[in-house]
C-alpha cells in the first residue's frame, strides 16, 4: 500500500472514493473517522503509562484517556473498577471501598490518598494533520484509515451504498488489525485451568 502520511492519505482516500474535489473538507472528514476508531478499537500501540497526582482521592485522566487497562495504588496494590455509589460510602457492606471509579475527566480513589496512583490505559489515536503526518495506525493499519475516511465521504455524499460498502471493509481491516494483535499479546500463552483437577 502507498500510503504513509497524511499527503498520501488524502490521494488515496480522494481517489478510492472518486471524489477529488473535496481535499478541502478532509480534515473534517478525518477528525469524524478517528472519533468512531476511538471509541471500539482497542489495541496494544493505544496502550500507554502515567503516574496520576492524588488530591484526597481525586486526581485528573490523561487528555488522551479512553479506558482504562489497570490501575495501581501507590504501593503497587491493583484497584478494582467499582460503581461510584459504593465507592462512595453509600453502598450496602458497611466496609470501606478500596478500588476507583472514573467521574468525567477525573479518577477518584478510596481510601482516598495523596499518593500519585500509577494508570495503564487506552489512549486516544494520535491525530493526524499536516503538522504530524503520521501515527501508529498510519504505519501498522493504513487500510483502516483510508476506508474510514471513504466512509465519512460517502456519507457526506448521502450515497448510502457507498457507506456501507467502505464501512464493511473498515470493518475487516479493523478485524484483522485486532487479529494480529490477539497474537501479538497470546499467542505463545499457554491455557492454565483455574481451581482443583482430577
Amino acid at each position: 500500500m502507498t500510503i504513509s502520511d497524511y499527503a498520501s492519505l488524502l490521494v488515496d482516500a480522494g481517489e478510492y472514493s472518486g471524489r477529488d474535489d473535496v481535499a478541502h473538507l478532509f480534515p473534517r472528514f478525518l477528525a469524524l473517522a478517528e472519533l468512531k476508531l476511538n471509541r471500539v478499537m482497542r489495541v496494544a500501540e493505544m496502550e500507554k503509562a502515567a503516574s496520576v497526582p492524588l488530591a484526597e482521592g481525586v486526581g485528573s485522566l490523561p487528555a488522551d484517556f479512553l479506558e482504562a487497562r489497570q490501575v495501581l495504588a501507590g504501593d503497587g496494590r491493583p484497584l478494582r473498577a467499582l460503581p461510584l455509589q459504593e465507592l462512595s460510602g453509600q453502598g450496602t457492606s458497611g466496609c470501606p471501598a478500596i478500588g476507583y471509579a472514573i467521574v468525567g475527566s477525573a479518577i477518584e480513589v478510596r481510601p482516598k490518598s495523596g499518593a500519585d496512583i500509577r494508570l495503564t490505559y487506552y489512549a486516544k489515536i494520535p491525530p493526524l494533520t499536516a503538522e504530524a503526518p503520521s501515527n501508529w495506525l498510519t504505519e501498522k493499519a493504513p487500510d483502516v484509515y483510508l476506508y474510514a475516511l471513504v466512509e465519512e465521504i460517502a456519507v457526506w455524499e448521502r450515497d448510502a451504498a457507498k457507506a456501507g460498502a467502505a464501512e464493511a471493509l473498515k470493518r475487516q481491516a479493523m478485524a484483522g488489525l485486532g487479529l494480529a494483535d490477539e497474537r501479538l499479546r497470546w499467542g505463545n500463552a499457554e491455557i492454565v485451568i483455574g481451581g482443583l483437577t482430577p
